[in-house]
């Protein structure tokens, strides 16, 4: 009996291969087909990003990657072209999860807090997402990555850095637009560059470097706040 219906389930499969399966029968089989590719397609993205990070972009191959995902180079070929196809695709991903992150790191309910835990709150999800994710930075800083990632990165750089200004503007009141927005360029700046410390260690040498940074900023932003804010910000947003 069972027997009966593995074949039964062998044969819908071979049915379905071959695009032969009854109606009832039809929704179900792109569903399927899809998710199996989509699946495939994150195994792949996963291997190329680790190839990038690896090797850099123009070292890498599709050969390579595929045995990174351990596919053939066929099956590879079966979802992208080409490097330049897997690149972009990697790219637009990870853009999107960033506008996410950077989204949830840089909110307004963040004027709330006092300068330590505002900056834990702001950085710490930033860091995590750029650890976590190494192929991003070697994708949005590579002059030859195919497609306009760069471009894109810029258009989000000059979110955040609005973003910046306004929560710093919370924290210094009586400084007039064009400082804030200098003070933010010089937050923005130290932080990028402390994060390419930071990415270089891993462990406890890692987390030392975290600190560092929070530390740096601290003491070039506490000096700054006048006394009435140090425990928190004044808001537009607070009555």
């Amino acid at each position: 009996m069972s027997q009966s219906r593995a074949a039964g389930s062998e044969d819908a499969g071979a049915a379905e291969g071959a695009g032969t399966t009854g109606k009832a029968d039809a929704p179900a089989r792109p569903r399927r087909r899809q998710a199996r590719g989509e699946a495939r397609i994150a195994q792949l993205l996963k291997a190329a990003a680790d190839v990038f990070c690896t090797t850099g972009y123009t070292a890498a191959s599709t050969n390579a990657i595929a045995r990174e995902a351990g596919v053939s180079p066929g099956t590879l070929y079966q979802f992208f072209p080409n490097k330049e196809a897997i690149a972009v695709e990697l790219g637009d991903q990870l853009l999107a999860r960033w506008r996410e992150t950077y989204g949830a790191a840089l909110l307004a309910d963040h004027l709330e807090l006092p300068l330590d835990r505002m900056l834990d709150a702001t950085l710490d999800p930033l860091i995590e997402f750029n650890c976590a994710n190494p192929a991003f930075t070697v994708l949005m800083h590579g002059p030859e990555i195919p497609g306009m990632p760069s471009k894109d990165h810029d258009a989000v750089h000059l979110t955040m850095l609005s973003r910046v200004e306004t929560i710093l503007a919370g924290y210094l009141p009586d400084r007039p637009p064009a400082e804030v927005t200098r003070i933010a360029t010089m937050i923005f700046n130290i932080f990028k560059s402390g994060l390419d410390v930071i990415m270089a260690h891993e462990g406890d040498e890692r987390e030392a470097y975290i600190r560092e940074v929070k530390t740096v900023l601290h003491r070039y932003l506490e000096p700054m706040i006048p006394d009435d804010t140090t425990a928190g910000p004044r808001s537009p947003h607070t009555p």
